[in-house]
């Protein structure tokens, strides 16, 4: 069955020529051109992959995403015609996987799709090992794509899951927002590392972390990021306190 992609843009010629590349490389392709119609389509042809300007009729593409990554599943490349920070990071900490700013070449777009794509296909998804991953409270699911922290599920998007899923696998391991952006996203973004930062905060605010004492998620300040075995932060905390206590 082919992918399906949504195009939210209301510059027309944007549109058409998204729909004409996408569609010659057998996606399945729908269009819209305000926000309140786009919803409409989310809804009721379920789309794989939403391709979102920022800046539309109706509804803004900001608030289009907020709701589409509060109710469903779906991966969204944000479009914008700003290359202001801001607007990159709101875009991100709404529920965004990525940004493109306009103008963009095709080849930038495709490789920022297949990226997202092919982590959502049904191939990646028969492929991903059942076993569960277990780091204290939290508990992953791989297969099928669920995270338990103290037994209640949380909600995690596209790219937060696979952020926490890499992290899970490598436990301990300290890694560069680079890496992580060329082993999670699966490609270059040519030197900006927000989105790792931002993502990174979103799981913190989930999972419940504190990011002056972080239980989970451990910032090495002038390296990156590494996820805490629970149990060595457990005998952290313990030898911190039997210190306090001498």
């Amino acid at each position: 069955m082919k992918q399906k992609i949504l195009i939210v843009d209301d510059e027309l010629p944007i549109c058409n020529l998204l729909k004409v590349a996408l569609s010659s490389e057998g996606y399945d392709t729908m269009t819209s051109s305000d926000g309140r119609d786009a919803l409409k389509k989310v809804e009721s042809w379920k789309p794989d992959l939403l391709i979102l300007d920022v800046m539309l009729p109706e509804i803004s593409g900001f608030d289009i995403c907020r709701k589409v990554t509060a109710e469903n599943p779906i991966p969204v490349i944000m479009l914008t015609a700003k290359s202001d920070l801001v607007d990159k990071v709101l875009g991100l900490e709404l529920g965004a996987d990525d940004y493109i700013t306009k103008p963009f070449h095709t080849r930038e777009l495709t490789a920022r799709r297949k990226a997202l794509l092919r982590r959502v296909s049904p191939e990646a998804r028969s492929t991903v090992t059942p076993k569960t991953l277990q780091n204290g409270a939290l508990s992953l699911y791989p297969a099928m794509r669920k995270v338990l922290l103290h037994e209640d599920e949380i909600d995690l998007s596209v790219k937060e899951f696979d952020l926490l899923l890499f992290l899970m696998n490598n436990i301990d391991q300290v890694f560069s927002r680079e890496a992580l952006l060329e082993r999670v996203w699966g490609y270059d973004f040519a030197g900006d590392t927000r989105t790792v930062d931002v993502h990174i905060q979103r799981l913190r605010k989930k999972l419940g972390d504190d990011h002056t004492n972080s239980k989970y998620i451990h910032t090495v300040f002038g390296v990156g990021y590494r996820l805490l075995r629970q149990e060595n932060t457990e005998k952290r905390e313990n030898r911190e306190g039997i210190a306090n206590v001498d």
